[in-house]
């Protein structure tokens, strides 16, 4: 067994001064916790591969997901299958912190969306 410590792992930044730390990270799954500051959002993307399962710690999420909005709170999670178009934003005045927990690693997988795959089918 192995004790995993947020500040001696794996740290990255990513959009507009949002933080990630990689938790765990194999090939086939990922633990990272990440931080939002308020006001920050993420771009419109989908994984080929990866499903994804994101638990709010603090805060609460909007996510977009297929052309709906669903706000997620503190203690509640959110579920994302392959090829599903997803974003998630913290409309909020203060911090969103949450795992995101990629089977398998999401990481390579991500498919930015842009007006040319927008209206793309699901295989």
């Amino acid at each position: 067994m192995s004790i995993i410590r947020k500040n001696l792992v794996e740290h990255y930044n990513w959009g507009d001064k949002c933080d990630g730390w990689h938790m765990l990270k194999t090939e086939g799954l990922s633990v990272i916790e990440e931080r939002m500051p308020a006001g920050t959002a993420e771009t419109m993307h989908y994984h080929e591969h990866a499903q994804q399962f994101f638990f709010i710690l603090k805060g609460e999420a909007v996510f977009e997901k297929e052309g709906k909005q669903f706000e997620v709170k503190a203690k509640q999670g959110f579920a994302i299958k392959p090829l599903e178009k997803h974003r998630i934003l913290n409309n909020s005045k203060e911090d969103l912190e949450f795992l995101v927990i990629s089977e398998p690693l999401a990481h390579g997988d991500r498919i930015e969306v842009t007006s040319s795959n927008l209206n793309t089918s699901k295989r």
